[in-house]
């Protein structure tokens, strides 16, 4: 088992560092002790790897030193990281099966013996001796550590470039949706199986046997292994299912499967008397519509099928035909609308299209559900929500298609007759949408409570603008001496903490994990809302009551926050400074209240394009700290009145919109003429 060079280049330094080769350069030029060139020419130079790695270390430079951070170097430092991913990933299933005494003896061998010893573990295959030893330990080292899942994570990280292939990882709460939805996953097929994210998802919710079929070669490798591991009697092929379908005698319980979407060039010509189009030839523009007969064809005479659709697909004049075909043979049993951003693209709200053979009996009514508007944790869907919202109705539905009770906004059946008119319009908001019927009565208490709350939060809000309150400074203004961030860090007046993102989750050693305070409820003051699974961090930094918090990017206007009792036992989120004051030579509410002056803002932003806030160029003032208490006091005199003038603007907008509300269902009159 040969080992690659020991030397790399600025760009693998800077790869292997988390930064920019411009800072590498800078790193050159600036510290006489950085590692002097070992090899490569004047205009590339090379280094060597173990010096750079020390001098990186040193200065806090390097990643963390774990089994995820191992393995992702080694695939860094590599002289192709995919060339490396793809020699790897074929020795996971059989690495993975060792004893995990074995595994961790493996791992610790010297190199001398490490080669050897792999070879009789698993056969000389002939792809053990194209990875390096270095390679070879990192795998066997995150395996015995983490396990396949997050080993085969790591891997697939430099396995297909999402933004130039199109390729896409389906979110773990979408796939355990998808899987939910069939009554029966013993055995399952996913026709674009990706990674194999929706196939692991099948076996964990219950699956014995599954295939997949993926066009991208990577993705198709990668799922293969996954299925491997978890599912031995498995397959998965490469290929391109529409046009050369590897299954085509296959049929199953559940199909389940997230297509690409809008494809032109699917097969509409060379596919165009194919036997799958039972319910019409799909129009080279609605390719979407291709997947949907494709999965309907594999399903066994009680199975079910759960497609991911974009919107479009449910109203498009171009598959009007096959819509009406669907629904008037009762293929389609439910359409259910899921927030925006469950799946890429993320400006767009999806749909989950359910479908079945059609029965011999009557087409029964079809299930419209809207779950695009649960709720979500800050930016975060709430999957466990959405979940609950969509499997309870679906259940209800399965049990008795005719008796579930329509609720308004939410969920309602319809009958085929009513679907099929010149539109065949599929989208669920449309149908679940009910006429609003208020009691007059009911309504004119509501917008008199309404104008009793406006009432006390005006007054509250007069009472926190008193001039008694404040004082003019007279003539000129005040001056002050003031000092950096950067100077207040030095002096330990100051302590700053930062969590960078990263795809390695940071779980704590027992108990619940805590919430995440992100950059979203920084902004909009709301109480911690992430979730360590969502935002990982690559260190856990609770945060204290009295740290200042802000915002890395400026996009908008700019106010720190000061962690309160409700924030306390979070953890910092990414894209936040945490400043600690001392509270004996700072007050965090002073401290507050200047960071966020505009005029520092300005001063200390940074970018072009996207400007980001150089926190250490913020200047403070330097005065007793008996003054900054009553500064401190002032500033959230000031907060309570932005808080204020928030409650009353959204006391006021809702008082005005049920009035609106009123006069347009009848429910308010307007005032006679001359009242």
């Amino acid at each position: 088992m040969p080992d690659p060079t020991t030397q790399v280049t600025a760009a693998e330094i800077s790869r292997l560092a988390g930064v920019t080769r411009a800072t590498v350069s800078n790193w050159r030029r600036r510290h006489p002790d950085f590692p002097s060139p070992a090899g490569g020419t004047d205009t590339s130079p090379t280094y060597d790897l173990e010096s750079v790695r020390e001098w990186l270390s040193e200065r806090g430079q390097l990643p963390e030193a774990t089994p995820e951070a191992e393995l992702r170097i080694a695939l860094r430092v590599a002289l192709d990281g995919r060339a490396l991913a793809r020699q790897l990933l074929p020795l996971v299933p059989p690495l993975a099966g060792l004893a995990p005494e074995r595994l961790a003896k493996l791992a610790e061998l010297s190199e001398e013996s490490l080669g050897e010893e792999l070879v009789g573990a698993l056969g000389d295959d002939g792809e053990l001796l194209a990875v390096s030893d270095s390679a070879a330990r990192a795998l066997l080292r995150c395996l015995d550590a983490r396990g396949a899942e997050t080993t085969l994570r790591i891997l697939a990280e430099h396995l297909v470039d999402a933004t130039a292939t199109g390729v896409h990882t389906t979110p773990r709460g979408l796939a355990d949706l998808l899987v939910a939805l069939p009554h029966r996953v013993e055995r399952t097929l996913d026709p674009a199986c990706g990674g194999g994210g929706l196939l692991a998802a099948a076996v964990a919710a219950g699956a014995s046997y599954v295939l997949g079929q993926e066009i991208v070669e990577d993705q198709a490798a990668l799922a293969r292994v996954r299925a491997e591991i978890s599912a031995p009697d498995g397959e998965v092929r490469a290929g391109d299912s529409l046009r050369s379908d590897a299954f085509p005698d296959e049929r199953v319980d559940a199909v389940v499967c997230k297509p690409p979407f809008g494809i032109r060039d699917w097969g509409h010509d060379e596919l165009a008397y194919d036997s799958r189009w039972v319910y019409g030839l799909p129009p080279r523009s609605e390719s979407e519509l291709a997947w949907v007969q494709h999965c309907l064809a594999h399903l066994d005479a009680d199975g079910t099928a759960v497609v991911v659709m974009p919107p479009g697909a449910a109203e498009r004049s171009g598959g009007r035909r096959i819509r009406s075909e669907l629904v008037r043979t009762g293929a389609l049993r439910a359409v259910i609308a899921l927030p925006q951003g469950a799946a890429p693209p993320p400006h767009l709200s999806l749909q989950l299209w359910v479908l079945a053979p059609p029965p011999k009996a009557d087409p029964p009514p079809i299930l419209f559900v809207d779950a695009s508007t649960e709720p979500h944790r800050g930016r975060e869907i709430d999957w466990k929500a959405v979940s609950e919202r969509v499997l309870t109705t679906w259940r209800e539905f399965r049990e008795d298609p005719e008796g579930v009770e329509p609720e308004p906004g939410l969920a309602r059946t319809r009958s085929v007759v009513d679907l099929l008119d010149d539109t065949v319009d599929l989208t669920p908001q449309r149908h679940v949408r009910v006429a609003t019927v208020l009691d007059p009565g009911r309504h004119d208490a509501l917008a008199q409570e309404l104008r009793d709350r406006l009432r006390r939060t005006g007054n509250a809000l007069v009472g926190l603008s008193d001039e008694l309150l404040w004082r003019t400074a007279g003539p000129e203004p005040v001056a002050w001496r003031t000092a950096t961030v950067a100077d207040l860090l030095r002096g330990g007046a100051l302590t700053l903490y930062r969590a960078k993102p990263t795809r390695q989750l940071a779980l704590p050693d027992a108990g619940e994990p805590p919430l995440v305070l992100t950059h979203h409820d920084v902004r909009t003051g709301e109480p911690p809302s992430g979730s360590l699974h969502d935002k990982p961090v690559d260190k856990l930094i609770p945060i204290e009551t009295g740290d200042v918090l802000l915002p890395e990017t400026l996009t908008g206007p700019v106010t720190a926050r000061v962690a309160g009792e409700r924030d306390a036992g979070s953890v910092l989120g990414p894209h936040l400074f945490l400043l600690r004051p001392d509270p004996e030579r700072l007050d965090s509410n002073f401290l507050a209240g200047f960071l966020s002056a505009e005029q520092n803002i300005h001063g200390a932003a940074v970018g072009t394009s996207i400007q980001r806030l150089d926190v250490k160029r913020l200047r403070v003032p330097l005065i007793p700290l008996e003054r900054q208490g009553r500064y401190g006091h002032a500033f959230r005199r000031v907060e309570a009145m932005h808080t204020a003038a928030n409650l009353a603007a959204k006391v006021a907008r809702e008082l005005a919109d049920q009035w609106a509300l009123g006069l347009t269902t009848g429910a308010l009159l307007p005032p006679e003429e001359g009242s």
